[in-house]
């Protein structure tokens, strides 16, 4: 168990803007299971099988405050549907770039050239200015297929300039400071319960092979800090069946998270325990 005197200082270090994770997954609002969706395996990578070597893994140290440029926000909120470089993983996970590239009036102004209708720029700043809107708002809110980005107003003046670099718009990079309480909570609602419930029951080895996914509340009691990061950056194995057999683990191994990122996940886990539904007073100060 993660050491209390560590978690303490996270805490007090903390703004606690946080909220508990809440809720189905987003697999179980599509009515999907792991084995016909892309959701969350655009990166698809598998861990080691039953007798793999373990590597030592580094669980800290745990700073009460990090610098996050867009490139880190995309890791933490993006890159676990929409892949490295933004293409998504088609047909059921859209690409980010052409409707990065449809805000800039002067990609438009050539792509409409290109194809021997050139427009003014005015009328190219018209159509820019209507699809900035539109991938703000998506930003914002999400949408039918896409889950609620929970993207702070200045996390998102951060992340659209490197979304502009991925799509090959020229942008100047911002960074901010968030806390390591704030890093977990991204990692835990914008890549882990994508496909893990808030709350429910521990599954058994049987149910797990028939492709039961375990919940986030029963994580930090079955797994030490150490085990939950090692799984989420490198894979581990798992046992499945009515004989608990070790097999190799089928969750997707995030090799792109930091190992200090995944340990902030767990402690998030820690503070806030993910419930079925959030109270009211959580409710209200969701973003």
């Amino acid at each position: 168990m993660l050491n209390r005197v560590v978690l303490a200082f996270v805490l007090s270090a903390s703004a606690l803007a946080q909220t508990p994770t809440t809720g189905p997954s987003w697999l179980e609002h599509l009515h999907c299971s792991m084995s016909n969706t892309s959701m969350g395996r655009s990166s698809w990578q598998l861990g080691p099988g039953p007798g793999g070597s373990a590597s030592p893994i580094q669980v800290g140290p745990f700073p009460a405050v990090v610098t996050l440029s867009g490139a880190d926000l995309y890791r933490l909120k993006c890159q676990g549907c929409h892949g490295t470089s933004g293409e998504g993983a088609p047909p059921e996970i859209n690409s980010i770039i052409n409707p990065v590239r449809a805000t800039s009036a002067a990609v438009i102004m050539e792509r409409m050239k290109k194809s021997g209708a050139p427009i003014s720029h005015k009328d190219a700043s018209t159509l820019a200015k209507q699809s900035e809107t539109a991938l703000l708002e998506r930003m914002h809110k999400g949408g039918t297929e896409m889950p609620h980005p929970a993207l702070r107003e200045t996390e998102i003046r951060v992340l659209l300039p490197y979304l502009q670099q991925l799509a090959g718009v020229p942008s100047k990079q911002l960074s901010l400071q968030e806390s390591t309480m704030q890093v977990g909570e991204h990692v835990v609602k914008s890549t882990c319960h994508i496909c893990h419930s808030a709350a429910g029951p521990n599954p058994s080895p049987a149910e797990i092979a028939s492709g039961v996914i375990p919940p986030l509340s029963t994580l930090t009691a079955r797994t030490s800090l150490e085990q939950f990061v090692r799984k989420v950056t490198r894979g581990a194995p798992v046992t499945l069946g009515d004989l608990s057999i070790p097999a190799r683990g089928r969750m997707p191994v995030f090799s792109y998270l930091k190992e200090s990122e995944a340990s902030a996940a767990y402690i998030y886990l820690l503070a806030f325990p993910p419930v079925t539904e959030a109270p009211p007073a959580a409710q209200r100060s969701q973003r």
